[in-house]
């Protein structure tokens, strides 16, 4: 009987050994790779500026690659924080730069084109409000239905850090 339960014992932890590898097997690679504008892409806090003084304090500004992930366009959405636009700016991925005119945007039925010039992302360049250094943000912006025609608007900021003192 006690050799009965030595070799149970021994045949359990076998079985424990060998599931144990088997577990382990590493399918494939498990890397998912990036975008085509993941070196742009992002959640910004920006301010927006007209004339050198602040109109719109900081707000939440994305940016993303689009479905077709070739590098030539990303979105830049305001999440309704700025104007209420979204639009797909052409890129040139390679100097972080984007632009593009009369942009059109319809985000629930608020229907506007926008021009973006100047667009520019920039590496490690910037301090965030809690002076952090990180990745910087700037455009300007306008809009077809704006009444003041002509007004440029501003929009300059920071990566978003996730540090509570650069949150807003």
């Amino acid at each position: 009987m006690k050799k009965l339960k030595q070799n149970i014992t021994r045949i359990i932890a076998a079985i424990f050994v060998l599931a144990s590898f088997a577990s382990c097997d590493e399918v494939g690679d498990t890397d998912p790779g990036g975008t085509s504008t993941e070196s742009m892409s992002g959640d910004w806090y920006v301010q927006t500026l007209v004339n050198g003084k602040v109109v719109v304090n900081y707000t939440l500004l994305s940016t993303y690659n689009t479905s077709a992930n070739d590098g030539k366009e990303m979105w830049i959405d305001d999440h309704g924080k700025i104007w209420n636009f979204k639009v797909k700016s052409p890129v040139t991925v390679g100097s972080s730069v984007f632009a593009g005119s009369n942009l059109a945007s319809d985000v629930d039925g608020y229907k506007v084109n926008v021009t973006i010039t100047e667009g520019k992302v920039t590496k490690n360049d910037t301090k965030s409000t809690g002076g952090h250094i990180v990745d910087g943000i700037s455009f300007k912006a306008t809009f077809s239905d704006d009444t003041d025609a002509g007004t440029v608007y501003e929009i300059k900021g920071y990566k978003r850090t996730g540090f509570k003192e650069d949150e807003h």
